[in-house]
Parts: C-alpha cells; structure tokens; sequence
C-alpha cells in the first residue's frame, strides 16, 4: 500500500558503505551502514518496506548483525519484524521506549495504518552501548521519548539522531513521554560536543551537519 521507489540522501564520504532512504507510510529514514570488508552491517530504524530494505542489503551483499532503533515511534519500526525473520539479526531498542513497541497497534490505529504486530526486542541498548559494527556507539538521548537514542560512528563522523535533531528543528515532545528540556539538554551536552563537521542524518528529510545546527538551528544553538 504505501510502496514508493528509492529517494536515497547523498551518502557522506566514508570507508563504510552508507545508504540512508525513505521508508514506510510517514517516510521515515532507514539507513543501512556497513563494513565493506567484512560485510557486517547495522540495519537502523525499519520503518516500513521491508522489501526494499532486503533488497539494498542484497544489492550490498552485506549480513545483518543487528536492527536497531533510534525510538519506538511506529513510523521506525514497523519493518523489524519481518526484517528479522528474513536475516535471524536480533532487535535493539532502549527499554524505556517499550511501552511504546507494546503499542504499536494503539499507533497503527491513531495514524490510520494497517495493524502490525512485532516481536519483543532481543536486546536493549544502554548509554555508551558498543554497536559491534563500524565503530557505532549508542548514546542516549532522550526528550522526543524517553528512550530516544542516537547513533554516533566517530570513526566516519556519522550521527543518526533519528528524531531528536532536524535540519533547521528538533524533534516533537508533545507525544506521550516526550520532554521539551530533556530534548533540549540531550541535544546541547551529548549531540552539540561531538566534532563540528560530523553529517546528522536525521529521522525525516535531509542531513545536516552539528556545526550548522550549532549555528543556526532555532531552537537550540550552542
């Protein structure tokens, strides 16, 4: 029902393999990053179209070691599932986002899209939690949900901040569990001190970078 083709971001320049593309019925950014080497790959927020995620990571020919989410909004993981059955990599999620994975049906229902069902996470990340592939780390940053967490791949001056930053904006926090100034504080300390030229591929439209949104982001600057 809401297949769309490709509309890939421009991938920053990087040793690892980076793909980052709508998916899904509110055109969530799912992105694939991998080691081209030993074909590792890390499969960040499913939002929907899990075909098409197969088939990047086909196309690719890189192995799934683990589904990780950013949060527990449904546009970010309706796919997980299916994206685990198809390639037998276990689920990540911040445990404080579960009361919104155990609602998922509740969110299909409020947004109008077909009812999903998703098996209960395999693991759950922490502050700091070493991501096994391409030198990610979690850092959790919360304010949009409680268990908002952001992808950090120092290595290659990569941040997946799901929706904690926008190019130009900050993530709502007028949803359930959200928090005006803890997304305030989580942008400022943790995202604001990583390295000024760092691309934030963020969790709806187009990358940006920190220093950019240091600068001229209107509701927080450094």
């Amino acid at each position: 029902m809401f297949e769309n083709p490709i509309r890939e971001s421009p991938a920053p320049e990087t040793a690892y393999i980076v793909r980052t593309f709508p998916v899904g019925p509110l055109q969530c950014n799912c992105t694939i990053i991998g080691d081209p080497v030993s074909k590792k790959a890390l499969v960040v927020d499913p939002g929907g179209h899990a075909q098409t995620i197969l088939g990047v990571l086909a196309e690719l020919e890189l192995k799934v070691v683990a589904i990780i989410h950013t949060h527990a909004h449904l546009d970010h993981i309706l796919a997980a599932g299916e994206i685990r059955t198809a390639t037998g990599a276990p689920i990540y999620l911040h445990e404080s986002d579960m009361f919104l994975w155990e609602s998922v049906e509740d969110q299909c229902a409020m947004f109008g899209v077909p009812k999903a069902t998703l098996p209960d996470p395999d693991y759950y990340l922490n502050d700091d939690h070493d991501l096994g592939c391409c030198g990610g780390v979690a850092i959790h940053t919360p304010g949009h949900t409680p268990g908002s967490t952001s992808f950090w791949f120092e290595e290659s001056k990569i941040l997946i901040a799901g929706d904690t930053l926008f190019k130009g904006g900050i993530g709502r926090t007028d949803f359930p569990g959200g928090n005006y100034d803890q997304i305030v504080s989580s942008i400022r300390e943790r995202l604001y001190t990583l390295d000024d030229d760092a691309t934030v591929i963020t969790g709806h439209g187009p990358a940006t970078t920190i220093i950019s949104e240091k600068q001229s982001n209107m509701f927080v600057r450094a």
